[in-house]
């Protein structure tokens, strides 16, 4: 054991032998046709819940469906979709970041909407004619 307060300086085994996607493969994910098929995997024995609950924003299987929801309320989660709002540098960005090339119609980024959860219809009011109500 090292003295005088002095540690090692380790990397836990969760950070070295499993990162996980970068944020552009996650927003190719976020695409609704790619969304859909993560979303309605076929089912997996080797993943939790059968590889049927998903987060694609935090790339992980849940075992059931409660567990997912208590986790979109996790910080964890909402630091995540912050994160993934922002629009993803493209290879024009970075060559002319780095001065190889002159790019003039590169413009600032801008934020993402993420696909929102499906809820429910909005019902529009209801209108009276003014007429019909006197007679």
């Amino acid at each position: 054991m090292p003295s005088g307060g002095q540690r090692k300086h380790t990397i836990s085994n969760k950070t070295r032998k499993r990162p996980g996607k970068d944020l552009d493969q996650i927003h190719e994910d976020l695409k609704p046709e790619k969304a859909a098929k993560l979303l309605n995997q076929e089912i997996d024995y080797d993943l939790p819940g059968n590889g049927q609950f998903y987060c694609i924003e935090c790339e992980r299987h849940f075992i059931d469906e409660k567990t997912r929801q208590i986790h979109r309320k996790t910080k964890m989660h909402k630091n995540r979709v912050k994160t993934l709002k922002e629009v993803p540098y493209s290879q024009k960005e970075a060559d002319a970041a780095g001065g190889s090339g002159f790019f003039p119609a590169i413009t600032l980024k801008t934020r993402v909407e993420l696909p929102k959860p499906v809820a429910e219809e909005e019902k529009e009011p209801v209108k009276i004619d003014v007429d019909e109500v006197k007679k």
